[in-house]
């Protein structure tokens, strides 16, 4: 049977290997935030997206290296529910707002991902998100939405914090595992797709380090 997670960009025989590459398999994982219109990812408006790419530091430690994130216009014909732009706090019609047309963002978004697959010596990358299906849905909708062809992340495949957080902390809200993990939260903050992939990039972060360091690989 064909490994799930087979079938990447590159052969890794054609790269050298880099410890992160070595710690999952070739693969580089991205902690993804969307901000949505809705729940439904084909039709509700993505209104931000960011991206947290991750590396290994001289003490063998993975951490947060550097964040790309985008204020997106509602594709043409998208699905705003009043509900949800009050939970985020997002106003996609603000006048001050500097948002991008949502082909634009994912374009060059998706562009550095695969420029650090490359570096990273990965084959492709891997979602990690807090309740990750969620988040990949619109990744995948937005990309088939616009028929962007080079989608550098795995189709299916993802790394989800909120069932790291329960088995290691007992916690699946990200608040909560954040606070658990001795990172801290602001809840003023919360709801903005920058604040919450980097929490969430700190979050699963130090779940790597703490198994690393209780002797797992």
């Amino acid at each position: 049977m064909t490994d799930a997670l087979e079938g990447g960009i590159e052969s890794a025989e054609t790269k050298t290997e880099t410890a992160i590459a070595r710690r999952f398999r070739g693969y580089l994982p991205v902690v993804i935030d969307v901000e949505c219109g809705g729940f439904n990812a084909r039709t509700d408006a993505i209104l931000e997206v960011a991206a947290v790419l991750l590396d290994f530091d001289a003490n063998g430690l993975l951490t947060r290296e550097a964040t790309h994130f985008y204020r997106i216009k509602p594709f043409e014909g998208a699905n705003l529910e009043e509900a949800a732009l009050k939970f985020t706090g997002i106003n996609p019609h603000h006048p001050l707002r500097i948002a991008h047309p949502e082909p634009v963002a994912f374009q060059q978004l998706f562009q550095a991902i695969r420029s650090k697959v490359k570096s990273a010596g990965c084959t492709r990358a891997v979602l990690v998100g807090h309740n990750a299906h969620f988040d990949h849905g619109f990744i995948n909708a937005a990309a088939e939405r616009n028929n962007l062809k080079r989608n550098p992340f795995h189709p299916f495949s993802s790394l989800d914090t909120v069932s790291m957080s329960a088995l290691c902390l007992g916690q699946t809200v990200l608040a909560r595992a954040c606070e658990a993990a001795g990172l801290g939260f602001d809840n003023k903050e919360a709801h903005s797709a920058r604040y919450d992939a980097e929490k969430t990039a700190d979050l699963f972060c130090h779940l790597v380090n703490r198994w690393q360091a209780l002797g797992g690989l």
